[in-house]
């Protein structure tokens, strides 16, 4: 398979291609030897080095085997498989509106049945007000300079976050303290959405955990990501989508999510947190 012409996939193709190269100089392998040993002709290995093809799900195994690293295929599989979605800028994503962003993401939805959420920026999508999310992504559009479909953005939006709470789903969410008080639309967006947040946190389905500023720091604030079960990442950059499939990246990010759980307060304490925020609202 040739390597995609994106750049952001070649990238990822790359990166691949040096983790490969790292196990096989750590196997105290050249080339020609490792391609003896998979039984391939050399000029295989060289263009998987140069990340000039991309290998199959076998030639990993085999390139794994053959330097005694039988334990790093898992991951470098769902590298390679994921190479095309793994980084994905947001003009490529957001080209024709914000409405198709809130929709391409049903399914995912559709077939997740345990959602974690860590958010150090705003309030996550699915726990938005209507309000809130019209003034989130009226933003978003201005400063990625996407077409003006944000009220069509908003209603998908909210039908998407209502698949979270139907069938059965949980939802787990932590937030950073900042979110309560970072101004997203004007004092009357904010105060519905944290009224909102209070009404929310009463349901069983729902888990609301809130970081205070005093907290004995065990993680450090991060970016905001998104559990998919156990089975996919999604984080959130400026510039990009970041979909994580990786084993072992996406033990990371259940770990952090476990450390921030433990560092966040919930019921009543939550809710004095949320009502102080209202409070300076005026």
């Amino acid at each position: 398979m040739s390597t995609s012409p994106s750049s952001s996939a070649q990238a990822a193709r790359v990166a691949l291609a040096a983790r490969l190269g790292e196990l096989m100089r750590d196997a105290g392998l050249k080339g020609g030897e490792l391609s003896a040993r998979c039984g391939w002709h050399a000029a295989k290995t060289s263009r998987i080095l140069h990340a000039r093809v991309a290998p199959s799900d076998s030639d990993i195994r085999a390139w794994c085997q053959a330097c005694g690293a039988d334990g790093q295929a898992d991951d470098l599989i769902a590298s390679n498989r994921a190479a095309d979605s793994l980084y994905v800028e947001w003009r490529r994503i957001t080209r024709a509106g914000l409405r198709q962003v809130q929709q391409a993401r049903v399914p995912l939805y559709s077939r997740t049945s345990l959602f974690r959420a860590y958010s150090s920026r705003v309030v996550p999508g699915a726990l938005q007000t209507r309000e809130y999310a019209g003034a989130l992504l009226r933003t978003v559009a201005d400063v990625r300079r996407t077409p003006d479909d944000v009220a069509d953005a908003v209603e998908a939006r909210l039908a998407r976050s209502r698949v979270v709470f139907e069938g059965g789903r949980r939802f787990v969410a932590v937030i950073e303290e900042s979110v309560l008080r970072y101004r997203i639309g004007d004092e009357a967006v904010m105060a519905g959405q944290l009224g909102h947040l209070l009404q929310v946190m009463s349901m069983p389905s729902v888990s609301l955990g809130i970081i205070p500023f005093t907290a004995g720091r065990t993680m450090w604030p991060v970016e905001t990501f998104n559990l998919f079960d156990d089975g996919q990442v999604g984080v959130e950059l400026l510039s990009a989508q970041v979909t994580v499939t990786a084993p072992s990246d996406l033990a990371l990010y259940v770990q952090a999510f476990s450390r921030f759980t433990g560092l966040a307060v919930h019921g009543t304490a939550a809710r004095a947190l949320i009502t102080a925020a209202i409070d300076t609202l005026g």
